[in-house]
């Protein structure tokens, strides 16, 4: 275990509300109807905005438009209790990475916002790969890019895509509320997690070795 790699929305940070106020607004602009929080949460959540976007006729110029109604609400994003308390304790240990299917604008600058970006080696968007998740791509470039073999590094992630991912690139993949490799309930978990993984794996090294 040599990096820990962090998707960001729903895992770091909640940007809910944001997103679903862009979304519909960006929907009513280019003569769309709006949908319910229900629809988005269910439907929408956690995908590329321009596939989404494709499913309702609609191109580049509603991803832009999106993302720039989102940003001007970036003050309504919450940052999970714990985060830069759990960030900080694992960057002293281990590398970390942001692995994300949002565009490189919106994750820049809400890191700057929230005082995260200096935690990460790493930070792999959108606007990086060809594919987005559930391809393994981003965490693939994102492993290259510390120079380490999938198999040394930790996925954190808090959708189905997020594992699917993980598990295709090689990761031990630990999931946040969704079953995965590991579960936990809330990110503070994590660090306690870690731990005692390492130390049921100096016993059997220690127990292999005599």
């Amino acid at each position: 275990m040599k990096a820990i790699l962090f998707d960001l929305d729903g895992v770091l940070i909640d940007s809910f509300d944001s997103w679903l106020v862009a979304f519909n607004e960006t929907l009513e602009k280019f003569g769309k109807k709006r949908v319910s929080k229900g629809e988005y949460r269910k439907k929408y959540l956690g995908h590329e905005l321009r596939s989404t976007f494709g499913k309702f006729g609609l191109g580049d110029d509603a991803v832009e438009y999106c993302t720039t109604q989102f940003i001007k609400n970036i003050k309504e994003i919450r940052i999970f209790p714990e985060v830069k308390k759990t960030l900080e304790a694992l960057s002293k240990k281990f590398k970390l990475g942001l692995v994300t299917n949002a565009w490189t604008v919106f994750v820049h600058k809400t890191l700057e916002y929230f005082g995260l970006k200096n935690y990460f080696d790493v930070i792999v968007t959108y606007d990086d790969v060809e594919k987005a998740k559930p391809d393994p791509e981003s965490i693939i470039k994102a492993c290259e890019s510390l120079g380490l073999d999938p198999s040394d590094v930790i996925l954190v992630g808090d959708e189905e895509n997020d594992v699917l991912a993980g598990k295709s690139a090689g990761c031990t993949v630990v999931g946040l509320n969704v079953e995965s490799d590991f579960k936990i309930k809330k990110l503070s978990e994590l660090t306690k997690f870690i731990e005692q993984s390492l130390k049921s794996r100096d016993r059997i090294v220690k127990k292999i070795s005599s």
